[in-house]
This record gives C-alpha cells, sequence and structure tokens, in this order.
C-alpha cells in the first residue's frame, strides 16, 4: 500500500487553523498532524516535523532555516498561513530544495481595512483621550481632520493598493513610492509616484507596506522621520524591522511626529518596556491586522490550496 504523505502544522498557537472545515479538502491527500502549542525548544520543533512531507506554518514565531533544514530529509514544501516570508530563511530553503509557499494579497482588503482604522484612531487621538478620561481628566487637544489631507504609501503592493483606494474614498489626495514606479499603474490606482524625500517632506500620514527585505529593513530612521512634517503621524502594518523604534519613540516625545499607529514590532510578543508604551500619541495592536474570522477563513483556505496545488504537481505562490 502507497504510503500517505504528511503534512503537519507544528505549531497553531493561537489557534489558527485547528477546526477548519477547509482542512477536510486535505483528506484524500494525506495525514494531517496538528499541534495545536508552539514548540518549547529547537528539538522539540524538530521532533514534530521529523518524518513531514509538507509543513503549514501558521505562526509566524515558528521559525524555520538551516537550523532545522539539515535534519528533515523528507521535507519537500511549507506553507504560510500569511503574506510575509520573514520566518523563513529563504537561501537555506532554496539550498535544500524546499518550497516555500505564501499567499500574496490574499487578505489585502483586511488588513488594509485594520491599517485606514488605526489612521483615524491615531488622528482622534482615540487612545490618549480615553486613558485620559478614565483617570478623571477631560483634556482640551486639537485632533486631525483627515479629507484633505496627503496620505503617503511607501510600497504599493495589492495592500498598498487597497488602503490607497479607502483614503481616495474620503477625500485624502494619495501620492507613494515603491522601488518600481509605473506611471500606468499610478494612474489606475489614482496615486501619484513621488520621490523617496518628497513623499516624506509632503505627507500628512505615512503608511508602510513594503515586505521585510535588507533593502527595507530599517528604511524609516532617524533622519526619515525628522524629513516627515511636524505633526505627521506614521502608521506601519508591515514589519517592526522596518522602523527604528528608539527613533520613532524618540519623535514622538519630541512632539516632531503627532502620532503613531503601529501593528507590528521587532519582538512579538512586546517586551513589557516596549518603548512605544510609554508614548502617549500611539496605538498600539498585537500583529492581528488580518485576524477577522474572514481574514482567518481566507488564509487558511490559501494555505489548504497551496498544499493541494503542489501535490498536484502545480506549484502556486512560491517564493523559492
Amino acid at each position: 500500500m502507497e504510503e500517505r504523505v504528511q503534512i503537519v502544522v507544528p505549531g497553531d498557537e493561537p489557534m489558527q487553523i485547528a477546526g477548519s472545515p477547509h482542512l477536510d479538502k486535505l483528506q484524500p491527500y494525506g495525514d494531517v498532524v496538528l499541534y495545536d502549542t508552539r514548540p518549547a525548544s529547537l528539538e522539540e520543533k524538530i521532533a514534530r516535523v521529523q518524518d513531514a512531507d509538507l509543513i503549514m506554518n501558521t505562526r509566524g514565531a515558528v521559525t524555520w532555516g538551516e537550523a532545522e533544514f539539515c535534519h528533515l530529509p523528507n521535507l519537500k514544501m511549507i506553507t504560510t498561513c500569511s503574506i510575509g516570508t520573514d520566518m523563513f530563511d529563504l537561501e537555506a530553503a532554496k539550498t535544500h530544495g524546499i518550497v516555500i509557499c505564501n499567499q500574496p494579497g490574499r487578505t489585502a482588503p483586511v488588513v488594509a481595512e485594520h491599517i485606514f482604522g488605526l489612521m483615524f484612531a491615531v488622528a482622534k487621538r482615540a487612545a490618549y483621550f480615553t486613558a485620559a478620561m478614565k483617570k478623571g481628566g477631560w483634556p482640551r487637544m486639537d485632533n486631525a481632520m483627515l479629507q484633505g489631507k496627503t496620505l503617503g504609501i511607501i510600497g504599493m503592493g495589492n495592500t498598498g493598493a487597497e488602503m490607497a483606494r479607502l483614503a481616495r474614498a474620503i477625500g485624502m489626495e494619495v501620492i507613494a513610492w515603491t522601488f518600481h514606479p509605473s506611471l500606468e499603474r499610478g494612474e489606475k490606482l489614482g496615486v501619484r509616484f513621488v520621490e523617496w524625500d518628497a513623499l516624506l517632506e509632503t505627507a500628512d500620514v505615512i503608511s508602510l507596506h513594503v515586505a521585510l527585505t535588507e533593502e527595507t529593513k530599517g528604511m524609516i530612521g532617524k533622519a526619515e522621520l525628522d524629513k516627515m512634517k511636524t505633526g505627521a503621524l506614521l502608521l506601519n502594518g508591515a514589519r517592526g524591522a522596518i522602523v527604528d523604534t528608539d527613533a520613532l519613540a524618540d519623535a514622538l516625545h519630541r512632539g516632531h511626529i503627532g502620532g503613531a499607529g503601529i501593528d507590528v514590532y521587532e519582538e512579538e510578543p512586546t517586551p513589557s518596556d516596549h518603548p512605544l508604551f510609554a508614548c502617549e500619541q500611539v496605538v498600539l495592536t498585537p500583529h492581528c491586522a488580518d485576524m477577522t474570522p474572514e481574514g482567518v477563513d481566507l488564509l487558511n483556505s490559501g494555505a489548504v490550496e497551496n498544499v493541494i496545488a503542489f501535490l498536484e504537481g502545480r506549484t502556486q505562490n512560491a517564493v523559492v
């Protein structure tokens, strides 16, 4: 009898795909083994997937690189339950012949809606006013009007494009910077591509939507923050390492940056002494932009579809 393919979910905590009806679609293809806790050590992580042919990595906190791949001779493919691939050493995967698949753009409307909401929360000082009132205060401080203001988007992929659509719907002007600007794409999306410094100096709100690479790591540091308009707002729904957190905290404390809405962090979960916790004009969410029932279902179905496509010999969404 032909041996069935083993598909392993190595650490589904917090729960994402456990109990999903989409897992039933894999029954004709192989056996699914699901672990509902994160592995406590490298050794435990390797042991869980020792016999795996495919991995469904539902949590970015479970990372994969040379230290794991060299012990997994049977492993052929890993699919994410996400758009980002920064939980993988892609070069190591390539060296070992392991296919890595993600889900580009799948939850763009869900993520963009969350960042759009953060923009309003920051502009209206929602967290600051709430905290002050709970302490018995009644603060008198202007908030920011967004209609008629300029949104600068850094990274015009699927989520950036959706963010532009939402901003235009409330009457914001949208400018953008990307590594590969296209006049045709700009016209289609109703945005104007500008040079890097022009975006930093012009935008009333800057929203980050680039992938984390060596090129984008730390791309918003002290110099870039200082170029931003006094009182401008910064939104980050991309990856924490794209922004120098200490520099951002300093710019907020100085009052140069008017506020920040952040969903992603260099260390997740965040430590209790995170620099942004001491800043008043911030709205912080725990990397949950796509955590709606709709978003989770989209990612679960996408991961299953990637597995089936690979097993049927028509690999899709491969990054290596």
